[in-house]
């Protein structure tokens, strides 16, 4: 038995309506940006305040709590996205985060069985994420679960997650 089961752990889908679901899901994310794997900064006051009403906005966005006696201790916040070569949607993990005094008990791996249950539920081909190269306990939990770098020909090497920020 997982140390999360033993720990009575509850995973849920955040109800972005009701104000309790979107207080933890604010609170985790805060302490995911506070990490120095997050950025090291606290969300903005503002960010904290539009967050769950913008997401709720978002067609396909949902989040997963996990919770321990009701305390927020783990949060996986998920996006629809679309594959074209396999023509159908597909589900990509935006954040995961689980509270310091939370990690190593088993609680990522439930949130991530949650994320693909959901997928598959909703006709998904794949669940994808990015992950920091430096990050290498999460990219240790990732390979444990079957995630590996995206590529379509080795000769032609493994995907790149590259932004621009717009201002």
């Amino acid at each position: 038995m997982s140390e999360a089961a033993v720990l009575d752990l509850a995973i849920t889908r955040a109800d972005f309506a009701d104000p309790a679901d979107a207080a933890a899901l604010v609170e985790v994310l805060d302490a995911y940006a506070r990490d120095p794997m997050g950025g090291a900064t606290p969300l903005r006051a503002d960010v904290r305040d539009r967050l769950v009403p913008a997401m709720a906005e978002v067609p396909g966005a949902f989040a997963l709590l996990a919770r321990i006696g009701g305390e927020a201790v783990g949060l996986a916040t998920c996006f629809m996205g679309f594959s074209t070569f396999a023509a159908r949607p597909l589900v990509n993990i935006h954040d995961v985060s689980v509270i310091p005094g939370y990690r190593g008990k088993g609680i990522a791996r439930a949130l991530f069985a949650a994320v693909e249950d959901e997928a598959r539920r909703r006709g998904a081909c794949k669940v994808t994420l990015e992950v920091l190269s430096g990050n290498h306990r999460a990219k240790e939990l990732y390979a444990s679960l079957g995630y590996g770098d995206f590529q379509l020909d080795p000769e032609a090497g493994t995907a790149l997650f590259w932004q621009k920020r717009l201002t």
